[in-house]
């Protein structure tokens, strides 16, 4: 008998605006997916195996990017599916939205030990995207498992709010320790650069992404779904990926998996063991 695919929602809370083309590169991994809105019946969304919290501007942005959504009843259930050991995936606003439920780093479940603080540039303040080049510090991760240590991969940011901050004492410490930190700014050929732009926001030591102590839960500021394939790799950036999209050739080609795929890969890879472990 075929296994099925695992099921992951993708969860839109008012204001976002990736959930379908994050929907639509969950899906080209292989995933079933569905968008699932933040008022629908929890009792529904715990069937899925997994899910992903977009990027956007949940309830505009109000007091701080994430921290209304973060009370929502619909996080209510993700705790109880992530401390069950489902994967959750949250990208920009979705990351904001895990910090400040305090999913993640998860030291104390439900308590806030993290903060993404308003970016840091020369010369200018606000809003900011471009390509970035990320380090993948950790792949015991949802959404670094099908990488390799050590790989150098762009993707793009996209965020006024997206620098890792902390106020508490050795935290900072601790997550290095623990391999919590699973995604980092890197210069175009990996060579550590804690300055901007290669670190497009300040970030606490060039931190891009995060995980709880268990991995199953990912904080990360960068967009996968915008990197999810060739085409949207701009053919001007540094490096293999740029050189790949140069000499594409043809729609096939164009349309073949770009370097955020792998964080979807990495979900169904991570979503399937844990199918195959319960």
């Amino acid at each position: 008998m075929t296994r099925p695919y695992p099921r992951i929602a993708v969860i839109r809370f008012p204001g976002m605006n990736c959930e379908e083309e994050t929907r639509r590169a969950v899906a080209a991994a292989g995933l079933a997916c569905d968008v699932f809105m933040w008022n629908g019946p929890t009792d529904e969304l715990a069937l899925y195996d997994g899910y992903v919290l977009p990027g956007g501007f949940s309830y505009q942005d109000r007091v701080r990017a994430g921290a209304i959504a973060a009370k929502d009843r619909v996080v209510d259930c993700l705790f109880e599916e992530a401390a069950a050991g489902k994967p959750v995936i949250g990208i920009c606003n979705g990351a904001q939205i895990l910090l400040e439920a305090g999913l993640v780093p998860g030291f104390e479940p439900g308590r806030v030990e993290m903060g993404l603080a308003t970016n840091i540039m020369p010369d200018r303040d606000g809003y900011y995207t471009r390509w970035t080049h990320l380090e993948v510090v950790d792949t015991g991760s949802s959404a670094t498992c099908s990488f390799g240590r050590g790989d150098v991969v762009p993707i793009p940011v996209a965020h006024a709010e997206g620098r890792f901050v902390t106020s508490t004492e050795g935290l900072l410490d601790r997550l290095e320790e623990n391999g919590q930190v699973v995604l980092r700014y890197v210069g175009p050929d990996g060579a550590s650069d804690p300055g901007f732009p290669s670190n497009p926001n300040g970030s606490s030591r060039a931190i891009a992404g995060i995980r709880n102590v268990e991995g199953n839960v990912v904080a990360m500021m960068p967009h996968p779904e915008r990197a999810a394939w060739l085409f949207q790799v701009p053919e001007r950036l540094a490096g293999p990926w740029g050189a790949s999209r140069r000499s594409a050739r043809g729609e096939r080609t164009l349309l073949e998996p770009g370097p955020g795929a792998a964080v979807m890969r990495s979900l169904r890879t991570f979503a399937e063991r844990r199918s195959e472990e319960a």
